[in-house]
């Protein structure tokens, strides 16, 4: 079974820093793209990053220059460090692996993490 778990989050000023890490259990082949999404009260989500599995980076234009997505395929994890946080990245957020190649499975399929709440204070 696959299952993505994300930890990291709580509560911090504003100015500070959060690491955010997503432990992937089970056979997701380290070709997959990893995704950070986040979920603020009454919006929709937001894609905040993705790092491909050859190490390339995207970031959401509100994060860019502070967040850092990065991976560690032989730990199956992934972060996202997160600098000089605002009130405005109060959000949940959550790693995905979206069409995911799975060994046994015969096709693409999305995976998601329950979520991890962080917190911003003014």
């Amino acid at each position: 079974q696959v299952q993505l778990v994300e930890s990291g989050g709580g509560l911090v000023q504003a100015g500070g820093s959060l690491r955010l890490s997503c432990a992937v259990s089970g056979s997701i082949f380290s070709i997959n793209t990893m995704y950070w999404y986040r979920q603020a009260p009454g919006k929709q989500p937001e894609l905040v990053a993705t790092i491909t599995g050859g190490g390339s980076t995207n970031y959401a234009d509100s994060v860019k220059g502070r967040f850092t997505i990065s991976r560690d395929n032989a730990k199956n994890t992934v972060y996202l460090q997160m600098n000089s946080l605002k009130p405005e990245d109060t959000a949940v957020y959550y790693c995905a692996a979206l069409r995911a190649v799975v060994a046994g499975q015969p096709f693409p399929k999305d995976y998601w993490g329950q979520g991890t709440q962080v917190t911003v204070s003014s």
